[in-house]
């Protein structure tokens, strides 16, 4: 029953999140109101029918603006972005990941493809976080132009759901672009195949070695008003909550945290668990330092 409500959710924010259909006729990017807002989930902003912000192309951009904005004497800090990034993760942590996300829901799909599944090296999940640092913030901060002004580097370089979402819909619908796609687009169309095929054999690769928004609210799980709980005493180490957990997360061994900022808060484990292990609680107290150690 929790996994039919999460998957009804994936599907309800995808669509809220792409609910512009008259770009066939009003043109091929929507550029009303609502793109000053950012959607909670991975969402390129130039897909056809998207009516929001990417949160992290928008993290991008003010990160590429700084150091021309502070030449120029205009101190904007991006607080929005941040206060938003700031507000989801709090409440949530990484929910957003396992509930909301379009990304995250195509991968699902193609993991249900019947081949052979693979494990995931556990040293890669440190891959979400070297992109926040370095192409999220450090290369765009840096590396500017003669003006100022820095590059979106993960969307520009990385960004697989742009590929999918925005570059192919915006080939299809506008011919005339096609003779422009040269090696930039090749590069990201290999980007997007490899992460697609992966996908395949491996659950949410994306997500759990490249997704800088992930990063960004995993970082807040143990603090977070939504928390998951674990009752050791309780535990039977059946293993089922690693058997179904789509990012691998290993608590009833102590080898991670419950609230690992690897974890998607998919809840599949508070409903498998024979026990009744595992539950969520909402609470304004900080992680134990146990957790926090951990």
């Amino acid at each position: 029953m929790m996994e039919k409500k999460r998957r009804v959710s994936q599907y309800i924010f995808t669509l809220l999140g792409n609910s512009y259909w008259f770009f066939p006729w009003d043109g091929p990017i929507y550029q009303g109101g609502l793109k000053k807002l950012c959607f909670v989930g991975l969402n390129c902003y130039s897909c056809p029918a998207a009516v929001a912000s990417c949160p992290i192309g928008a993290l991008q951009n003010f990160m590429a603006g700084l150091r021309f904005n502070l030449q120029a004497g205009s101190f904007l800090f991006g607080f929005y972005v941040l206060g938003f990034l700031g507000m989801v993760g709090a409440l949530v942590g990484r929910l957003p990941c396992g509930w909301m996300c379009p990304f995250g829901l195509i991968q699902e799909w193609l993991y249900k493809i019947p081949l052979p599944k693979i494990s995931l090296w556990r040293p890669l999940r440190w891959g979400p976080h070297l992109m926040l640092i370095l192409f999220v913030i450090t290369l765009p901060l840096l590396v500017t132009d003669q003006v100022g002004f820095g590059y979106t580097w993960f969307c520009k370089y990385v960004c697989p759901a742009g590929t999918f979402e925005a570059g192919l819909p915006l080939l299809a619908l506008q011919p005339e672009l096609r003779p422009l796609a040269g090696m930039l687009f090749n590069w990201k169309m290999a980007v997007l195949v490899a992460i697609m095929t992966w996908s395949v054999f491996v659950s949410r690769p994306f997500c759990r070695t490249m997704c800088p928004l992930g990063a960004i609210y995993g970082l807040m799980n143990r603090f977070s008003l939504m928390r998951l709980h674990f009752e050791e005493d309780a535990c039977v180490q059946c293993k089922a909550c690693y058997t179904i957990c789509p990012t691998g997360v290993s608590f009833y061994n102590g080898r991670d945290d419950i609230n690992s900022s690897a974890c998607i808060r998919c809840l599949r484990c508070s409903h498998i668990c024979p026990a009744g292990g595992v539950s969520v609680e909402f609470s304004l107290k900080g992680p134990s330092k146990k957790a926090v150690a951990e």
